[in-house]
């Protein structure tokens, strides 16, 4: 699999540079992210910007040949599902406005990300299938459920963040993801060889490794939480750390 995502990056970034034209993946997992990752020096095209149709998605698009000053050409919509009758409607979960979006034929990989909002859910997807899920997505669940464009996304932060401290004897990596999902050291340490730990997209292996101050840490099938720093040390030498976990 990672060899294809890799040789699909390489063609994409050839034609963009050699064509001189702008070029765009499907959404991109963290695994695709850490192939891009890891390949990036060795591409010929230079300008690669990643987005996911707002700030803190983490399904993703490449873009070739784009600047940061371009977001708006990504081929991203956002759609807006709400129940018909919210009033007896139960709350949305994100496995089955995946599910009932995956029943219409899908790609994973056209589908981004997919926000909750208690009754009501905001979907990312590839622009040239929102027509289509507008005119076929008709429940999710039990749920009879309508999909328009959103001429917004909902109020406040669309990604909710609490704030946490957690106490760690260092700023390695492995403490983090421990003392973050509630795990013992050894159990945190086995994610890293097995690929499912994550800074800022790219794969990470080091349990020593140390964060830099707002970068997120993602571990597949657990979360994400972004690592604000330091804050103060304890008593017994332990450091005082500020995180904020997506919810």
């Amino acid at each position: 699999m990672e060899e294809q995502t890799e040789k699909r990056l390489r063609e994409m970034a050839e034609r963009s540079w050699s064509r001189g034209i702008p070029c765009f993946t499907d959404f991109l997992d963290l695994s695709g992210q850490a192939v891009l990752s890891r390949i990036r020096r060795s591409l010929p095209q230079p300008e690669i910007q990643l987005f996911g149709g707002a700030e803190g998605c983490e399904r993703v698009m490449a873009g070739f040949g784009v600047s940061a000053e371009e977001r708006d050409a990504f081929p991203i919509a956002c759609l807006k599902v709400s129940p018909l009758g919210a009033k007896f409607a139960a709350d949305l979960s994100h496995r089955d406005v995946l599910g009932s979006l995956m029943s219409l034929g899908f790609e994973r990989s056209l589908l981004g990300d997919i926000v909750l909002r208690e009754k009501e859910a905001w979907v990312f997807c590839a622009e040239r299938i929102a027509d289509f899920i507008c005119d076929s997505l008709g429940s999710v669940r039990h749920t009879a459920v309508k999909a328009v464009r959103a001429d917004a996304l909902p109020d406040g932060e669309l990604y909710r963040v609490r704030r946490e401290t957690v106490q760690v004897s260092s700023e390695r990596m492995d403490a983090l993801v421990a003392h973050a999902f509630q795990m013992s050291r050894g159990d945190a340490q086995a994610l890293f060889p097995a690929g499912k730990v994550f800074l800022d997209g790219a794969e990470c292996l080091r349990t020593d490794a140390a964060p830099r101050e707002g970068q997120i840490v993602s571990v597949r099938g657990m979360g994400r939480f972004r690592y604000l720093g330091a804050e103060s040390r304890s008593r017994k030498g332990k450091w005082n750390i500020v995180i904020e976990r997506y919810v």
